[in-house]
């Protein structure tokens, strides 16, 4: 394992029977170079929140119940529900959304547990006590409905200031950023602004012919910058991948890694390697959640998977140079006994 050195983070991420709630989520299996037994989970689009020394794990699901299922684990590879129906949000309670449950992630503060999620193509703020629990919203309303908009990531600064990363269509997948108030759970007027452009090979690859994709971000600060990771091609493409930009703000402007992708095919062996998160385990190591194909000829349902990332400080720039591990490769499954 690689653990972090000297390095102080703000990690704002997230994070019935089971036949009826996994039922088309899971395949059984064995692989002994991963002590894998039980159900191999299938969550795209994942995300893993840790508290008092548990993981929890959600994501994209879609199936019947629409909504989200939270996991639980301590030690990232066995999982089971959270509780005893694990479906933590649902389709028609007091939620926002119809279809397209996806792209979920919990924040925590002082006032309780946030969840932001895509339904019927916008983000959508709920919220709950506990962090099992129901999350609900009071006003049944999106996020911002004056466009189609994806993929939410919820990002608190030191200053108290809550920034909105997202994704608006305009021939091609984009990423944006605006303030939130979260008070009213909307975009405060004026504070949209665009992350950045395709502009290095890898995003945008012949071997799935799309528009520009660019997706899935996540933002952690590490000592006075922002580290911005995102995906990018079509999901169904085998190049699917993920790679990060800095800032010194979190709007930006934002340089790029010269060296991305940090995470794709050829590195971690699996085709549409992409759209995950970060956190920190209990050792103190940056582990990153993220989906893959679920064969090299067949992409649905998506494979869940979690690695490893190297922080190495540059002394000359002060910017952490950034790789994945792929000898630390963890499939997860659920338990079949609870």
């Amino acid at each position: 394992m690689h653990k972090r050195s000297n390095v102080s983070a703000l990690l704002l991420i997230g994070i019935t029977t089971l036949p009826a709630v996994f039922s088309g989520a899971c395949s059984t299996g064995k692989d002994k170079g991963n002590e894998f037994t039980g159900e191999e989970i299938l969550f795209a689009d994942p995300t893993i929140y840790t508290e008092n020394g548990k993981y929890y794990l959600t994501g994209t699901r879609n199936r019947e119940p629409l909504g989200f299922a939270l996991l639980e684990s301590t030690d990232l590879k066995s999982w089971k529900p959270a509780r005893p129906d694990s479906m933590i949000l649902r389709g028609g309670n007091s939620t926002f959304g119809t279809q397209g449950f996806w792209a979920p992630q919990i924040l925590k503060t002082e006032d309780g547990y946030w969840f932001t999620y895509t339904a019927n193509e916008q983000t959508v703020l709920a919220k709950s006590d506990h962090l099992a629990g129901d999350y609900t919203q009071k006003d049944i309303t999106p996020i911002d409905n004056s466009e189609k908009n994806i993929d939410s990531f919820l990002f608190r600064d030191d200053d108290g200031k809550w920034y909105l990363y997202h994704v608006r269509f305009d021939n091609g997948n984009f990423l944006w950023v605006g303030e939130l108030d979260p008070a009213t759970g909307s975009i405060i007027e004026g504070s949209l602004s665009r992350c950045f452009k395709n502009d290095q090979p890898w995003e945008v690859t012949e071997a799935y012919e799309s528009d520009p994709v660019m997706e899935g971000p996540t933002v952690i600060k590490l000592e006075g910058k922002y580290y911005l990771f995102y995906s990018a091609n079509h999901f169904m493409s085998p190049d699917y991948a993920v790679g990060y930009a800095v800032a010194d703000s979190p709007k930006g402007p934002w340089i790029k890694n010269l060296n991305n992708p940090i995470i794709h095919r050829d590195i971690v062996g699996e085709k549409g390697s992409g759209h995950g998160d970060l956190f920190a385990d209990n050792e103190g190591n940056y582990r990153y959640v993220y989906h893959v194909h679920n064969s090299d000829s067949v992409v649905s349902p998506r494979r869940t998977r979690i690695l490893t990332l190297n922080f190495d400080k540059n002394p000359e720039t002060g910017i952490y140079d950034i790789t994945a591990d792929p000898n630390s490769i963890i499939k997860p499954f659920i338990t079949e006994k609870q």
